[in-house]
C-alpha cells in the first residue's frame, strides 16, 4: 500500500468490520428513537395544558437526546479506532503495511470523522422530521424554528461530533489507553462543565462557553431552546472548535509517528 487512497480503503474496511462500530451506531439509532418517543411525549404534555399553561411551557427540541448522547459515541469511536489496535497488537502489521505512519494516522481519523458525522447528521434529520410531523401545528416553541434555522443548528451539531471524535483520536494516539482516552473524554464533556461553574463570576461563564461540548450551540443556537448556549461569538466558537482538534491531532501524530508501536 503506498497512496492515500489505498490507507483509506484499508481503515475503512477495518472500522467497518469491528463489533465496536456497529455498537456506536446502534446507539444512536437507538437515540433517534429516543428522539421520536420524546417529540410523543411533548404532544401527550401539551395537549394537557391550559392556554395559559401553553404560553409559558417550555420543552427540549426533537433532537435533545441525540445532543446528549453523540459526544458520547464520539469519543468511544475516536478512541477506540487507534487503542484496539494498539491492545490487539494490530498496530504492528498496519505500520508494516504503511511504513510512513503519517498516511494511517490521518486515514484512521478521517474515516472515523466521517462516518460519525454521517451517522449524526442522518439520524438528526430523522429525528427531527419525525418530531415535526409528530408535533404537527401545535405552537411548541422548540418545534417551530424556520427550516433554514434547524438545518443549520443540525449542520454544527453534526460537525461539532465529527470534531470531537478527531479530538478523542488524537487523545488516543498519545495515550494508546482505551479506558483512559474514553474516561478524560468523559471527564471533559460532563465532569468539568458543572465543576467550573463553581468558580467566581465571570470566570465560571468564560470557562465554560470554551469547553468544546457546547460550541455548537454558540454558533447555531438550537430554534427556540431557552438554555444559555454560552457567552462567544459564533467565530470564536468555531475558531475554537477547529483548535481543539488541530492541537489534538498534532499531539497525535507526533507520538503515533515518533513512538514504537
Amino acid at each position: 500500500m503506498t497512496g492515500p487512497g489505498d490507507a483509506i480503503a484499508a481503515e475503512w474496511y477495518k472500522l467497518r468490520t469491528v463489533r465496536s462500530t456497529a455498537a456506536v451506531l446502534g446507539t444512536v439509532a437507538a437515540f433517534m428513537l429516543l428522539c421520536v418517543l420524546w417529540s410523543w411525549y411533548v404532544t401527550r404534555y401539551w395537549d394537557g395544558l391550559s392556554a395559559e399553561r401553553r404560553a409559558t411551557a417550555k420543552a427540549a427540541p426533537a433532537e435533545q437526546p441525540l445532543a446528549l448522547a453523540l459526544p458520547v459515541c464520539a469519543v468511544v469511536l475516536g478512541a477506540l479506532t487507534v487503542t484496539s489496535e494498539y491492545s490487539s497488537g494490530m498496530i504492528r502489521t498496519t505500520l508494516a503495511a504503511m511504513p510512513r505512519r503519517i498516511a494511517p494516522f490521518l486515514a484512521k481519523a478521517g474515516v472515523a470523522a466521517a462516518l460519525m458525522a454521517a451517522a449524526a447528521w442522518v439520524a438528526l434529520a430523522a429525528g427531527t422530521v419525525a418530531g415535526d410531523v409528530i408535533v404537527g401545528d401545535r405552537a411548541v416553541p422548540a418545534f417551530q424554528g424556520r427550516a433554514a434555522d434547524v438545518a443549520a443548528h443540525l449542520l454544527w451539531v453534526g460537525l461539532e461530533t465529527a470534531a470531537i471524535t478527531l479530538v478523542a483520536f488524537g487523545l488516543g494516539a498519545v495515550l494508546r489507553s482505551t479506558a483512559a482516552t474514553i474516561t478524560g473524554g468523559m471527564a471533559v464533556l460532563f465532569v468539568l462543565p458543572p465543576l467550573v461553574r463553581l468558580l467566581p463570576s465571570p470566570w465560571d461563564e468564560r470557562i465554560w462557553s470554551a469547553l468544546p461540548g457546547g460550541l455548537a450551540n454558540q454558533i447555531a443556537a438550537a430554534p427556540g431552546s431557552s438554555g444559555d448556549p454560552g457567552s462567544l461569538p459564533a467565530g470564536a466558537a468555531v475558531a475554537l472548535l477547529a483548535a481543539y482538534v488541530v492541537v489534538a491531532l498534532g499531539a497525535g501524530a507526533y507520538v503515533f509517528t515518533r513512538r514504537d508501536a
